[in-house]
């Protein structure tokens, strides 16, 4: 595996630098039978106040052994950087890998993300606004071709809201949390996504993940949906590894990532 952290801007905004890790796997084919892999871009959560570990590496890992090249952002969070610095962070993420494909091996056209919490909430931005001011490039090499959203940061509505999140993104600025309540965001240009929550989630209420898929199926947009009865918020793989918490580890749950592994494949034409 090759792992090397990068730098995604040549000087850092207010003192934060946005870094990309990758995890790209070796070509065990050998050069005569030089392959490309698809690749994900990780987007842990922490309310846009830190980067969660617990989302980060582990996540990267879990795909590698699926055959996907992974990599993980680092993005800029508050209270020095806001609304669109970490946006644009995944835009340029998504942009260098792209940029990069031949030299990685990577399938640019099999390019996804995955976000959880409101680092799903980011991965979503950019499904749904990559070719929308201020994200939107000229050539076009930001665009997610499919979107992992775990427990996702979605709705700015009152009573749905994770606020803590909007109001590190947006600070006071109403106009701007209605935008980027992104429910209102989709259109015919998002891709295919996969989401999966909790009903039991108390700090991101899965009304958050129903609002999304309704648009999606208003869109229509492709979309696969999976919500758990029990579990709380942030279980990231559900296991004794990630479990921070006792009521974090739960066996039931575990199984989204072998359904969104199987969802991205088939969405991919990929593997099996």
């Amino acid at each position: 595996m090759e792992y090397e952290v990068i730098n995604l801007r040549e000087e850092s905004i207010n003192g934060f630098m946005p870094t990309l890790s990758t995890y790209i796997i070796d070509d065990c084919l050998g050069s005569y039978l030089y392959r490309k892999f698809p690749a994900i871009i990780v987007c842990p959560g922490g309310g846009y106040g830190f980067c969660s570990k617990r989302e980060a590496e582990i996540i990267a890992l879990q795909f590698t052994a699926a055959g996907y090249h992974a990599f993980v952002l680092d993005y800029a969070v508050a209270p020095d950087n806001c609304y669109p610095e970490p946006q644009k962070n995944l835009s340029d993420a998504i942009s260098l890998v792209r940029r990069n494909a031949e030299d990685w091996r990577v399938d640019a056209d099999k390019i996804a993300v995955i976000g959880f919490s409101a680092g799903g909430h980011l991965a979503a931005s950019l499904a749904t606004m990559w070719n929308k001011e201020p994200l939107k490039t000229t050539d076009g090499l930001n665009k997610p071709n499919a979107a992992i959203l775990s427990y996702p940061v979605i709705s700015s509505a009152k009573g749905v809201a994770h606020e803590v999140s909007f109001d590190n993104l947006c600070g006071d600025d109403k106009d701007l949390r209605a935008k980027l309540s992104l429910e209102t965001q989709v259109d015919s240009d998002t891709p295919p996504c996969f989401i999966w929550h909790t009903y039991a989630d108390a700090t991101v209420p899965v009304e958050n993940s129903l609002r999304f898929a309704s648009a999606l199926n208003n869109a229509k947009i492709p979309f696969e949906m999976h919500i758990f009865p029990d579990g709380p918020h942030g279980l990231s793989v559900s296991n004794h590894i990630t479990a921070n918490e006792v009521n974090r580890n739960v066996p039931e749950v575990r199984i989204w990532l072998e359904l969104a592994v199987k969802w991205l494949n088939r969405t991919f034409n990929y593997g099996d």
